[in-house]
């Protein structure tokens, strides 16, 4: 997946659908994916929804950090970390409460390995 992107209007993620925002890459620290639109029925996310992502690894890290972000408005700046994941075998994990309307995961730390895969599970 290309980095964030402010010039082309993202896909959006309904329930059920999954995203990569990273796939088998070599993103570098600070790299953030592609952004996806969360979109919701309400016109606002009135009541959050449950996230669920995963990270995988070709080759394990010797150390990593990846965070998942979310952000009101489409804007570089406006991400914020609603999730951390730091496990080097990979891991599956669920947030609840999520209120964003755009999502991306960042690669803030890494050491090593190869083939980064993150999903995004609407």
């Amino acid at each position: 997946m290309p980095d964030y992107n402010s010039q082309n209007t993202p896909n959006s993620i309904y329930p059920g659908d999954i995203a990569l925002a990273f796939n088998a890459e070599a993103p570098a620290a600070g790299q953030s994916s592609q952004q996806f639109a969360l979109p919701n029925y309400s016109g606002f996310p009135e009541n959050g929804r449950t996230i669920r992502w995963q990270t995988i690894y070709g080759t394990a890290p010797s150390s990593v950090s990846v965070a998942l972000q979310t952000a009101m408005s489409d804007a570089d700046a406006q991400y914020a970390t609603i999730d951390t994941s730091t496990a080097t075998t990979g891991e599956a994990r669920t947030v609840t409460g999520v209120r964003g309307n755009f999502i991306r995961a960042q690669v803030t730390a890494i050491s090593g390995g190869s083939g980064v895969t993150v999903q995004i599970l609407g």
